[in-house]
């Protein structure tokens, strides 16, 4: 049932109003004042809004700006008893859906509120079409500080504010940057996004600004630049502690003048792009090493998100993980596995050098190494954080069997997590080199880490040929 408010100074209009749209089976609230609406409007959800335009404290066309402003997508139906053209116009201006003179008609406004109402529902609908096209996952966890970096998000995303986003490799940046944009006013034009880290120095100003045809040697035509691409849309410069001194000259007077010029070319092109900024590097020490503008840094940290590392989070982990494995296993096409609470408990432990990207890849190794469930004794021996064995043994079933031998019994006479894994470790090389007669250069290819390093996890353990 369709959730509709009524905002008007008149006792008459609105009982009037109530009583039409609650025979039509709609759930209907009134109130006198825009004050009060607007403040209805952000505790609760509504489908529709019918708003007088002069009323006392607040009138409609300022109560209709700022509910744009805090919901950009929630459909206005303007009311007046003094209707004229120049009204209707600014009011459709303002982003209002219709504008009705009082008295209304009752088949020209339960036409215009089906209407509205159908045009709310498309909109949510294409949202979420784009949102599945585009595979732009949910930002997964319930902790503070995902919940302060969603709440920041809602704020911030309608408005054309710079953001830097900073954080550890694999936390999530790229997320939180695609979700501003989605969130955007922005978001029906195009989101493009830059590496600074894997773009050359010498390439860099070309990539963002594009070339005119014969300005360097191997310009051989000419090239747009990603600014101009994102022209009314969003340009996300990722790992932006990485770009050469000349390349954030030329990115700082984009952003003071909203003008580029091509590298070899002499005309200026406005640019009408919203810049968000992303960095694994702390940009003050940069800046004080002299790696890194000052003016520019101020540019561009206009609101700073910090994505916090997945240790810092841990009870996040749980979500992440069961989203995961739901998500791996459906594009598998095989039944969602099961995690043991003593494994979850086992994957909060771990130290995540690469956070949630490297959660998203032991994951997927879990599923394809396990069995049904997966357990803890799987974690020790398939997870391995830090870079250890990395598993791509043949026959992963007896491996999995092997690494848990007599594990159950033994887990807890363990001190820590660390000295379990150890031992996993340590019984599935044993396992393998048995297997391949203790050639040491078939064990390595076996479980895919090089020679070198095998003979080091040979003597870490202690492992020696059994005589025959």
């Amino acid at each position: 049932m369709a959730k509709l408010l009524i905002i008007d100074d008149e006792r008459a209009i609105r009982s009037t109003l109530r009583e039409i749209l609650e025979y039509e089976n709609y759930d209907v609230e009134d109130i006198d004042n825009g004050v009060d609406g607007l403040d209805l409007i952000k505790k609760k959800k509504f489908d529709l809004v019918l708003c007088d335009i002069k009323m006392n404290k607040m009138d409609g066309m300022e109560v209709l700006e700022q509910a744009q402003a805090y919901s950009p997508d929630l459909p206005f139906i303007m009311i007046s008893g003094h209707g004229t053209v120049e009204t209707a116009i600014e009011a459709s201006k303002k982003g209002a859906f219709d504008f009705i003179s009082k008295p209304p008609d009752l088949n020209r406004l339960l036409i215009t509120v089906r209407n509205a109402l159908d045009r709310g529902t498309l909109v949510t609908e294409t949202k979420v079409l784009k949102r599945k096209a585009s595979k732009t996952r949910d930002i997964l966890g319930s902790s503070e500080s995902i919940g302060k970096i969603k709440e920041t998000i809602e704020r911030v995303a309608p408005t054309d504010a710079r953001v830097l986003i900073t954080g550890a490799n694999g936390s999530g940046k790229e997320l939180v940057a695609r979700w501003l944009h989605e969130k955007s006013n922005r978001a029906d034009s195009p989101l493009i996004e830059v590496n600074c880290a894997a773009i050359p120095s010498e390439l860099i100003e070309s990539e963002l600004f594009g070339h005119e045809k014969g300005s360097f040697t191997s310009a051989v035509k000419q090239r747009i630049g990603k600014f101009e691409l994102a022209n009314g849309g969003t340009l996300f410069l990722d790992e932006i502690g990485d770009m050469s001194l000349s390349a954030q000259a030329k990115v700082l007077r984009a952003l003071q003048e909203h003008k580029i010029s091509r590298v070899g070319g002499e005309k200026e092109l406005e640019v009408n792009v919203r810049v968000l900024a992303a960095t694994n590097k702390d940009l003050l020490k940069e800046i004080e090493d002299g790696n890194f503008r000052m003016d520019l840094y101020h540019r561009l940290n206009v609101i700073n998100i910090h994505v916090p590392h997945l240790t810092e989070r841990v009870e996040d982990i749980p979500e992440i993980a069961q989203q995961f494995l739901e998500e791996i296993c459906k594009e598998y096409g095989m039944p969602v596995k099961k995690i043991g609470d003593a494994a979850m408990l086992a994957l909060q432990a771990l130290p995540w050098t690469g956070n949630v990207r490297e959660l998203h890849n032991m994951i997927e190794r879990l599923i394809i190494l396990s069995d049904k469930a997966i357990t803890e004794h799987d974690v020790a021996a398939f997870a391995n954080p830090g870079g250890g064995t990395n598993i791509g043994a043949a026959n992963p079933s007896s491996a999995s069997q092997h690494a848990g031998r007599n594990l159950s019994q033994n887990y807890d006479s363990f001190s820590n997590f660390q000295d379990y894994k150890d031992h996993a470790e340590k019984e599935f090389i044993k396992f393998k080199l048995e297997k391949n007669n203790w050639n040491v250069s078939k064990t390595a290819d076996d479980i895919d880490i090089q020679r070198s390093h095998l003979y080091s996890k040979i003597e870490k353990f202690g492992l020696k040929r059994t005589a025959e």
